[in-house]
């Protein structure tokens, strides 16, 4: 059972939508220098198509992305939840799943998937805007995962002025 402990819109997850936010507990990942270790634990409100209804209804007009912050411990439960989403919204309502797998799980679909991020944090290697990173973002088209993680590096230029 998928839970949540909260969420926000954002702009930074998703290169170029609005994003829902939701925040997953029960990480079975536990990477060293984690910025939300809160959510090792299984706390948090339960996630489900009701409560995907009530965001869509309180949301949906606001975001053009809904994205699942973790679930590695309920990946399937992920999956269903991302192709509830694009059916209720017909697809207007894209949808991502940041993932702290080093790949997605063989009996999970990347077609049911708008956006993906694989790869656990690894301090010393920084998030997806180091250059160092070990975690890949990944747009989905027709079930074909194409690596476009060099966008985040790109907003994250100083320039000089």
């Amino acid at each position: 059972m998928l839970r949540y402990v909260n969420y926000d819109i954002v702009f930074q997850e998703v290169p170029g939508e609005v994003t829902l936010s939701i925040n997953l507990s029960n990480c079975p990942n536990h990477c060293k220098g984690c910025h939300s270790p809160y959510l090792w634990e299984n706390i948090g409100e339960i996630l489900d198509e009701h409560a995907l209804v009530q965001l869509l209804e309180r949301y949906g007009q606001s975001i053009t992305c809904i994205c699942f912050m973790g679930g590695d411990a309920n990946p399937h439960e992920v999956e269903a939840s991302s192709v509830f989403v694009r059916e209720q919204t017909n697809g207007r309502i894209k949808t991502a799943w940041y993932s702290g797998k080093n790949k997605l799980p063989e009996t999970c679909s990347p077609q049911n998937f708008d956006y993906i991020k694989l790869g656990p944090y690894m301090e010393k290697l920084g998030g997806l805007d180091s250059a160092t990173t070990n975690q890949h973002f990944y747009r989905v088209d027709q079930g074909k995962m194409t690596d476009i993680t060099y966008v985040f590096l790109r907003s994250n230029r100083k320039f000089p002025g």
